[in-house]
């Protein structure tokens, strides 16, 4: 999340794939302190979700990497730009079973 001014904020993903970063957003209100988030694997491709409660998830980004079939490094941070403070924390990490389900006629899924 990405503070604008005192109407809205930024929520972001960036990905870096073979070499070249790119970066996603959307307009938030300002007033959202607190965010859920999901990665998903499905061999190389990857769905990044948000949750303003934690329970409904809904769609941020899915992106493709190019060496993705292996062990990947992910991960969140917090950052200022300018000369200025704040307060960020990151909790209630945990890794579970995928909660993306396969498409119809998608072939089944092999270890990833």
């Amino acid at each position: 999340m990405e503070y604008e001014d005192e109407k809205i904020q930024r929520l972001g993903v960036g990905v870096t794939n073979n070499g070249y970063s790119d970066w996603s957003s959307a307009d938030i209100d300002a007033f959202i302190k607190c965010k859920w988030f999901r990665l998903s694997r499905r061999g190389s491709d990857f769905r990044i979700e948000s949750s303003a409660d934690g329970v409904h998830f809904g769609q941020m980004r899915i992106c493709h990497l190019f060496n993705g079939s292996g062990k990947v490094r992910f991960g969140l941070f917090a950052c200022s730009a300018e000369d200025s403070s704040f307060k960020a924390v990151f909790t209630d990490m945990e890794l579970s079973e995928r909660r993306w389900p396969a498409y119809d006629g998608q072939p089944p899924d092999e270890d990833c």
